[in-house]
């Protein structure tokens, strides 16, 4: 019988001391996710050299597709979306996210199929290599160098970016999202420069300065970030299609590396119901009754409550032809702050920076990646290993 607990560790209460103690959170940090989500910018330097390597130019030799997908799950699904919204509204083809076994029935030779999996061997991405395979569909295959996903992109002559496994699937974002965007790119569906990827690898490097361990939470935004949601129930929007994907990325890495239940998506979409969540019994309910005199980082039982997060693309993008204009997408961000505000809900938020879409949302990205490691590690979680995914694989297997 298997026990249900096991390897289950950690504390209900977040210990905010720990996140100032550089030597305790290496201690609780064994597998050294922040040190993996520290490298982020490395991974964009490195992934493109590798990309180079494996001359993706053969791709426009039967000219633009009539559709791209993106076979993966998890964080390699996650490089679909990253696609499609740096693609953007003007893109030629559709590009789609497909986060099944297989590939559409409608895939044919007329299509472009990139199966992406960080270990080489998700039945998700395996499955969609072979099916395009079979189909006469071309094929770009992203992951781990020997695997199985190798060997396929090998039987059927297509081109393979190899992606050492150096770390989870959940913190290598950005090694497998550069080589989609550069075969997308060969095939002549995205403008990624060399400069986007130097600019957007100076970001990240930047903001793991930002985030690091010996930063006290005062200055460090992800330690602040992460105070701020202990004990609460997250909610995460984007104010645009860009921040939104950093939405659902921030949503992946707190249920996985934190383990907090989270809401997330876009805000235009919220606003035609899950606001309503604001006006609920973890929102406006409970702040309503809450002891005005009271510390406001004192919950002292008081019950669970909302805590919002809104990534806001910054104006950066208002000369882009989006599918929504960017004055709508800016005076609902306002609103819903104002709502938050008038219900008593905390708001935290995280606006975009940079002159690229790729390195604007490398911007909403990075402190919460690191925010959800910093979470994990004060409620004494080890981020990396997560008892739950190991025990729902075996019984899967079995």
């Amino acid at each position: 019988m298997i026990d249900g607990t096991a390897g289950v560790s950690g504390r209900r209460e977040a210990d905010e001391a720990l996140l100032d103690n550089p030597d305790a959170l290496a201690e609780h940090d064994p597998g050294g996710m922040l040190r993996h989500t520290a490298s982020a910018g490395a991974q964009v330097r490195e992934s493109a050299a590798l990309a180079a390597e494996a001359n993706l130019s053969v791709l426009a030799d039967d000219g633009r597709p009539r559709a791209v997908v993106i076979a993966g799950i998890g964080t390699a699904g996650r490089t679909g979306d990253v696609l499609a919204t740096v693609a953007g509204p003007r893109c030629p083809v559709p590009v789609i996210a497909h986060r099944s076994a297989g590939v559409p029935g409608w895939v044919g030779a007329a299509d472009v199929v990139i199966a992406v999996s960080a270990s080489g061997r998700s039945p998700e991405a395996l499955g969609a290599a072979e099916a395009a395979h079979r189909r006469g569909a071309r094929l770009v295959a992203v992951g781990a160098p020997d695997s199985q996903l190798q060997s396929i992109a090998e039987q059927a002559r297509a081109p393979f970016i190899p992606v050492p496994r150096r770390a989870p699937a959940r913190a290598s974002l950005w090694a497998l999202t550069v080589p989609v965007l550069l075969a997308a790119r060969s095939l002549g569906l995205v403008k990624v420069n060399e400069a986007d990827l130097a600019e957007t690898a100076a970001r990240l490097d930047a903001e793991a300065d930002r985030c690091r361990s010996s930063a006290e939470s005062f200055v460090n935004p992800a330690k602040s970030l992460a105070l701020g949601l202990a004990g609460s129930i997250p909610i995460v929007w984007g104010s645009s299609p860009l921040a939104t994907v950093a939405a659902r990325r921030f949503g992946d890495t707190l249920s996985a590396n934190a383990r907090y239940p989270v809401v997330t998506g876009a805000l235009g979409e919220a606003g035609r119901g899950r606001v309503g969540l604001l006006d609920g019994v973890f929102g406006g309910l409970a702040e309503g009754e809450r002891d005005i005199f009271a510390d406001p980082t004192e919950t002292d039982g008081e019950g669970t409550r909302l805590r919002l997060v809104l990534l806001r693309d910054g104006g950066l993008n208002a000369e882009d032809d989006t599918d929504e204009p960017f004055a709508v997408e800016e005076r609902r961000a306002d609103a819903v702050q104002t709502l938050a505000e008038r219900r008593g809900v905390r708001c935290d938020v995280v606006t975009a920076e940079g002159g690229s879409a790729l390195e604007r949302l490398a911007s909403l990205v990075a402190v919460p990646d690191f925010a959800s490691i910093y979470l994990a590690l004060a409620h004494g979680l080890d981020p990396m290993a997560v008892p739950a995914i190991t025990e729902m694989k075996e019984l899967s297997n079995q």
